[in-house]
């Protein structure tokens, strides 16, 4: 169970980055018009629009499978003192859990379908999830390692009009949020408008084994509490 605990925090790294769960996109081709701006430019608003958020809403979906990743879904709410709740389903010898997660304090509580909640210790030891919204460590660190960026096209991703930019990120660039063992393909779904927000990332461990990530709802209030 400890063990199942440990992946699931690495989960709880990835979502709350990056910030993936079940993003629909689509082209939008009457937003096709005029040259693609630059993307190295792009990311660079991108990484200075996440440096103050305070909390945010994550979805991931892994397709495939991803090494040390053995969930299919997570979304939840995260702040940016590491505090966060959601929920998960895990693959686990060949079956599939659901579970409730808090992580308050720096503890991880989890409560199965079938018992009340438990404590697990301190989450730190395993993995800081502060470290999605840390400048340092988290999403802003991870927009500014994408190297030689490319702005491929439009699209509409739930309702927001982006930029889709990709490129390469050495594995010493993302391990903070992903815990992968080679260099990585990323895309990444920035807002059209405003400050370039990033709302969606696509994390390419090898061919069809990915990790799809998306955020929302930035700085809306969030409340965690320890659990009874």
């Amino acid at each position: 169970m400890r063990a199942m605990l440990k992946r699931l925090l690495v989960l709880g790294a990835l979502g709350l980055v990056t910030a993936a769960g079940c993003s629909s996109t689509s082209n939008d081709p009457g937003s096709n018009a005029g040259p693609l701006p630059d993307g190295a430019s792009l990311l660079k608003d991108a990484s200075e629009s996440m440096k103050p958020i305070n909390s945010a809403t994550f979805s991931l979906k892994v397709n495939g499978q991803v090494p040390g990743v053995p969930v299919k879904d997570v979304s939840g709410d995260l702040t940016r003192k590491g505090d966060a709740v959601g929920k998960a389903q895990l693959d686990q010898f060949g079956q599939t859990f659901e579970v409730d997660f808090v992580l308050f304090e720096k503890k991880i509580y989890i409560k199965a379908v079938t018992g009340g909640w438990q404590e697990f210790g301190d989450a730190t030891k395993i993995y800081d999830p502060s470290a999605i919204l840390d400048p340092e460590r988290g999403v802003a660190k991870l927009l500014t390692s994408i190297e030689s960026p490319v702005t491929e096209g439009r699209e509409d991703v739930n309702g927001n009009k982006t930029f889709r930019i990709a490129g390469k990120v050495a594995k010493d660039k993302v391990k903070d949020l992903v815990p992968v063992q080679s260099d990585v393909t990323v895309k990444v779904w920035v807002k059209q408008e405003g400050k370039h927000l990033p709302v969606r990332a696509l994390v390419e461990v090898s061919p069809g084994n990915s990790a799809e990530i998306t955020l929302s709802e930035v700085d809306k209030p969030v409340t965690v509490t320890k659990p009874v």
